[in-house]
C-alpha cells in the first residue's frame, strides 16, 4: 500500500516543480532523460504562454508523446488540476495517448509515488477526487448533442484538454472544450494535436478561422526543411516524395504535414461493414449472377495469397494460402474455379507477382485476367486509377446490401483504407502506407476488389434456384435484391457451400 504524500512533501521532494512550470523541456530532460526535437521544443516551451496550442504534424514526429508530457507537466506543477484527455475514438484513445501517458508514469518512481494510473483516470493519491486527468470518449455515432454530455463537467480552477488526433474530429468537439476558459479559471489550457487530414474541424479551426487565438507548431518531415522534425528520416521523406509526387495527397499531409487539397476520408464506416458480416443469401436469392474469383497474389514472405469468390450479392469465405509457388497457387485457383463454377478469374499483375500464376493457369486450360492496380480505369475522369475504381464499385457493393464473410482482417483494411482527390479524380491511400497502418498487408482487400474489376456475363446454367413451396412466377428480385439493400432473414447456421 502506497503512503499518500502531501504537496509540501511533493514539493519539498522535487525541489525544481517552479522551474519545471516556467520550462516544460527542462521537466522532460530532468525527469525522463530526454532530449526533446526541435518542434517538440518549441511546443512546450510555448505551452505556458499559451491557453491555446495546436501541433499541425506530419506522420511519426512525436505529438504524442509531446501531449503527454505536457499533460504530466501540469499535473505535476499546478495544484489541484483537472485534466481531459480525448481522441477521435476511444480505441484510438486506449492505443495511442494513453499508452503515451503510461509509458512515463512507469518510467519514473516519482510520479508513482505520487499518482494512481488506471485504465481511464490518474489521480493524486493525496486528492484522488480533485487532482486528476481523465478519459473521456464519445460514440462513433453521437451527435453534437451527445458529444457535448460527454465532454461537460470537468471544472476547477487549474484545468486542461488534452486533444489527440484531432484532423478527424467533429466540429463539435472544441466549443465543449473551449468552455472551460468561460469560468475564469486561474490557468486554462486547451492543447491539440493531429495531422491536417480534414479542412474541418478543430485542427483546421485553428489553423485558419482562429489562427490568431491559437499557437501553431507546424511539424514537418519536408528533406528541404532545415527545421524539419528528426524523428522521420530524411531517406524516407525523399522515398515517399518520389514514389508518389509532391503533390500526392498523402505525401503533403504525411510527410509536408499540410492540409491537402480535399479532405482524406474514410472508404466506409464501421457499422456498415459488420452488417455486411451479418448478411447471407440462399441461392434463391442470388439467382444466375455471375460467379466471379479474385486472386491476390502474395508480394512477400510475410503476405498471403488469397482468393475470393463472389457471386453477384454474395462474397463467400475466402481461401488464403501462405508460402506456396505459382505452379501451386494456380493449382489451387484452378481447383476453386471448377468446384464454384465461376465465369470468369481476376488475378492481381500489378508488378508482375502474378504472371506465374497467370501462365501456369493457361497452361492448365484456364483463361485468368491480369489486372493492374495502377492502370487507367475505365472511367479515367473520376478515378485516377484502377485500383480506386475496383475499391469504389466494392464499397458502393456493400452499401447496397451486399453480403460478406466474417473476416476481421477485411474489415480492418475497408474501414481503415482512406481516399482523397487529386484534382477532381479519386485516389487511394497508398497499399504500402495502409500495409504500415494495419500492421499486416491487406490481402484480403486486395482479391475482394478484384472481383470488381470488370463487368462479367454469367454462363446460362438452367433456370435460378426457387425457394420451395413458392409459385413458378415468384420473382426473388422484385422486392429485394442487390439495389434493395435488405438483409436475408436467414441464419449462417444455414449457410450452403458454394463449392459443393
Amino acid at each position: 500500500m502506497r503512503t499518500a504524500i502531501s504537496e509540501d512533501a511533493l514539493i519539498d521532494e522535487a525541489g525544481a516543480l517552479q522551474a519545471w512550470r516556467e520550462s516544460p523541456t527542462k521537466m522532460v530532460r530532468d525527469l525522463f532523460g530526454v532530449e526533446p526535437d526541435p518542434p517538440q521544443r518549441e511546443a512546450l516551451e510555448a505551452f505556458p504562454h499559451s491557453p491555446r496550442l495546436a501541433m499541425q504534424s506530419c506522420t511519426g514526429a512525436g505529438k504524442t508523446a509531446t501531449l503527454s508530457w505536457l499533460g504530466w507537466n501540469f499535473l505535476l506543477t499546478r495544484s489541484h488540476p483537472m485534466v481531459g484527455a480525448t481522441s477521435i475514438s476511444g480505441d484510438n484513445l486506449r492505443a495511442n495517448l494513453w499508452p503515451e501517458l503510461a509509458r512515463w508514469y512507469a518510467a519514473q518512481p516519482l510520479l508513482q509515488r505520487v499518482f494512481k494510473m488506471t485504465k481511464t483516470e490518474i489521480f493524486a493519491y493525496a486528492h484522488p477526487k480533485t487532482w486528476r486527468l481523465e478519459a473521456r470518449t464519445w460514440a462513433k455515432d453521437a451527435d453534437a448533442s451527445q458529444i457535448g454530455n460527454v465532454l461537460r463537467g470537468l471544472h476547477a480552477k487549474n484545468i486542461m484538454w488534452l486533444l489527440d488526433e484531432t484532423g478527424n474530429y467533429p466540429d463539435a468537439v472544441l466549443p465543449v472544450c473551449e468552455a472551460i476558459f468561460s469560468g475564469e479559471p486561474d490557468e486554462a489550457h486547451v492543447c491539440q494535436a493531429g495531422n491536417p487530414t480534414r479542412r474541418s474541424g478543430p485542427l483546421w479551426h485553428a489553423a485558419t478561422r482562429a489562427r490568431a487565438l491559437w499557437k501553431v507548431i507546424r511539424i514537418t518531415a519536408d528533406p528541404d526543411d532545415p527545421h524539419r522534425t528528426t524523428r522521420v528520416s530524411i531517406e524516407h521523406a525523399r522515398e515517399q516524395i518520389a514514389q508518389w509526387g509532391r503533390d500526392n495527397p498523402w505525401v503533403i499531409v504525411n510527410i509536408f504535414g499540410e492540409f491537402p487539397a480535399s479532405d482524406i476520408n474514410a472508404l466506409i464506416g464501421p457499422d456498415e461493414v459488420e452488417a455486411a458480416m451479418k448478411r447471407y443469401y440462399r441461392p434463391f436469392e442470388i439467382g444466375r449472377a455471375s460467379k466471379v474469383l479474385g486472386v491476390d497474389v502474395a508480394r512477400f514472405g510475410d503476405d498471403a495469397s488469397v482468393i475470393a469468390p463472389r457471386q453477384g450479392i454474395q462474397c463467400f469465405p475466402f481461401k488464403k494460402y501462405r508460402n506456396i509457388d505459382s505452379i501451386q497457387g494456380a493449382g489451387a485457383v484452378s481447383r476453386i474455379w471448377t468446384d464454384f463454377g465461376a465465369d470468369a478469374c481476376f488475378v492481381d499483375d500489378t508488378g508482375g507477382y502474378g504472371a506465374g500464376w497467370i501462365d501456369n493457369l493457361r497452361g492448365l486450360g484456364r483463361a485468368p485476367i491480369g489486372v493492374g492496380f495502377a492502370r487507367q480505369a475505365h472511367d479515367p475522369l473520376r478515378f485516377a486509377n484502377k485500383r480506386a475504381e475496383m475499391t469504389w464499385d466494392g464499397v458502393e457493393w456493400i452499401k447496397r446490401g451486399g453480403a460478406l464473410p466474417m473476416i476481421p482482417e477485411l474489415s480492418a483494411a475497408l474501414t481503415q483504407t482512406t481516399y482523397s482527390f487529386m484534382g477532381d479524380k479519386i485516389l487511394l491511400e497508398p497499399k504500402d502506407d495502409v500495409k504500415k497502418k494495419l500492421g499486416y498487408s491487406p490481402d484480403d482487400f486486395d482479391a475482394f476488389i478484384l472481383t470488381f474489376a470488370e463487368p462479367v456475363q454469367p454462363k446460362d446454367h438452367g433456370p435460378p434456384p426457387k425457394p420451395r413451396g413458392q409459385p413458378e412466377e415468384w420473382d426473388p428480385f422484385a422486392e429485394r435484391g442487390l439495389d434493395g439493400g435488405r438483409s436475408s432473414s436467414y441464419s449462417r447456421k444455414d449457410d450452403y457451400d458454394p463449392y459443393a
